[in-house]
């Protein structure tokens, strides 16, 4: 993200960009996923989130009848110290975001019993690596 557009303190940066999202996901198609940059690191040392949001059965209509509903996959990326961006960047990129897009692979072909909960999936550093956490509560 250009600095024009930081939202952060020169001592936080994000770990990871739209673009190295987009390379593994593709563009988000509409209504697939929204992706969104935090302001705050989170105390458990969370860097990238995902949120299955279910589709809401009724039949409202979201803000009129042209409208579309919200997007079903959230995605978020989690700042940490800018010293650390590099380790992270590479740790999540060649682990957690595969992991990802398997995860939201799953989630297009998961039965529907499935699909009508919310889920959530947190990834952290481990290491070299990263490690993931299902159902985290979100920060507040």
């Amino acid at each position: 993200m250009p600095a024009r557009n930081r939202r952060l303190p020169r001592d936080q940066s994000w770990p990871l960009t739209t673009t190295d999202i987009r390379t593994v996901l593709g563009v988000p198609e509409a209504g697939v996923y929204s992706l969104s940059f935090h302001e705050r690191p989170m105390d458990d040392g969370t860097l990238l989130t995902v949120i299955w949001n279910p589709p809401i059965s009724s039949n409202y209509s979201f803000a009129g009848s042209h409208s579309s509903p919200p997007r079903s996959v959230g995605i978020g990326i989690v700042p940490l110290p800018a010293t650390d961006r590099a380790e992270a960047r590479n740790a999540l990129r060649q682990h957690a975001l595969p992991e990802l897009a398997a995860w939201i692979d799953a989630v297009r072909h998961a039965p529907e019993t499935w699909t009508l909960t919310q889920r959530r999936r947190s990834w952290r550093l481990a290491g070299n690596s990263t490690a993931y956490r299902d159902d985290w509560q979100p920060y507040q």
